[in-house]
């Protein structure tokens, strides 16, 4: 509607000019003989633009007025010129739409309701970000079946070494005889490299359970080989007894014991 009234008032401003102009051409032409041509003050010609302007734009919806140009006529059209120099004197047609004052208590619920409703939906999105933060740290199902291993120790003779793996590392599983309890327990402490009493490597003088890794460069050791009948490592030539413990070659370290427990007479669970 604003543009609307725009172009008629751009019209009307062209036609004023314009008979503007042809009136000051007649007056030019006359006024050689100025008794007999009337001449119209400048005056009344600004109060006719005025009037018929003041006229135009009574009736519509809005009005705009502009500092220097109170009716907003220019070379641009009305909307143009009420957004570069907006003011506070604009009439609302109040017959087109319903303007509400602020903080209207009729709309309270409505707004406490969608404050509500959009902070619950917040609070759950940031509740399923964090349950799946802390399932995703969490073990997964094959991770945890590996966790522990069970093994049946009834096929194992007396004498020989079993090989099992248990979270990706091979774990050996001796059954020792009465001559290896016997020369593991023998060996003098001073002469170890890592002094570790047999006693505390074994919950059960009959089974030594370590894991099968070098603690040298993690290469994996040969069972009954080794200059004290225990493991060899082929790799930098480290030599372990009976218990597990390093002998012999650059290895720093006994081989590591695992967590384990007895569930049965023949029933072992590794983790």
């Amino acid at each position: 509607m604003l543009r609307v009234a725009g172009r008629r008032l751009l019209s009307v401003s062209q036609r004023s000019s314009t008979a503007t102009s042809t009136f000051a051409l007649s007056r030019d032409q006359s006024s050689g003989s100025s008794s007999a041509t009337r001449s119209v003050p400048s005056a009344d010609l600004s109060r006719f633009d005025s009037y018929h302007r003041s006229s135009l734009i009574r009736g519509f919806s809005s009005q705009v007025l502009t500092q220097g140009n109170e009716v907003g006529f220019g070379s641009e059209p009305a909307t143009v010129e009420a957004v570069k120099t907006p003011n506070s004197k604009i009439v609302y047609d109040d017959h087109n739409h319903e303007r509400y004052p602020p903080g209207d208590p009729s709309k309270r619920a409505f707004a406490y309701f969608v404050l509500s409703g959009g902070r619950f939906v917040y609070a759950s999105v940031l509740r399923l970000l964090v349950l799946k933060l802390i399932v995703s740290m969490s073990a997964s199902k094959d991770v945890l079946a590996l966790a522990s291993l069970e093994v049946d120790l009834g096929s194992i003779e007396p004498g020989t070494t079993v090989t099992v793996k248990w979270r990706g590392k091979p774990v050996f599983i001796r059954r020792r005889t009465e001559d290896d309890i016997k020369l593991a327990n023998s060996v003098d402490l001073g002469s170890l490299r890592d002094p570790q009493e047999d006693a505390v490597r074994v919950k059960n003088p009959e089974w030594l359970v370590v894991v099968g890794v070098c603690t040298h460069l993690g290469c994996i050791p040969l069972p009954n080989a080794g200059d004290y009948g225990g493991w060899f490592c082929p790799c930098h030539g480290s030599h372990y007894d009976i218990s597990g413990r390093i002998r012999k070659g650059p290895a720093p370290y006994n081989l590591e014991v695992p967590t384990y427990s007895f569930l049965e007479e023949n029933k072992l669970l590794i983790g």
